[in-house]
């Protein structure tokens, strides 16, 4: 049986791999979404609205994401308030649509 070239576990270089992939990827769809949004506003489509409150949900993530690994106040609390702002921009999305 031929297994040259496969590991039979991964290491912390394939989880350093697994982490950086994702980031980038995730990179990919913010700057994704920044551009329908940018779209969304200029030809009136109120779509503009979610859109925007994914980029300040997901950037409150990001934040909480940092908190629990550095357990650094600021980021707790700044990402309180981006969320917050998010949540608010999806109702509003969500009730005038």
């Amino acid at each position: 049986m031929d297994t040259k070239g496969k590991r039979p576990y991964k290491d912390e270089r394939d989880q350093e791999i697994q982490v950086k992939s994702e980031s980038h990827a995730l990179e990919f769809v913010v700057a994704a979404t920044q551009i329908l949004t940018i779209i969304c506003l200029f030809k009136g489509n109120p779509a503009w609205k979610g859109s925007l409150s994914l980029l300040f949900i997901g950037a409150a993530a990001k934040l909480f994401y940092k908190y629990k690994n550095y357990e650094e106040k600021p980021y707790f609390y700044v990402g309180i308030g981006i969320g917050i702002i998010g949540m608010a921009l999806m109702i509003w999305f969500c009730i005038t649509g």
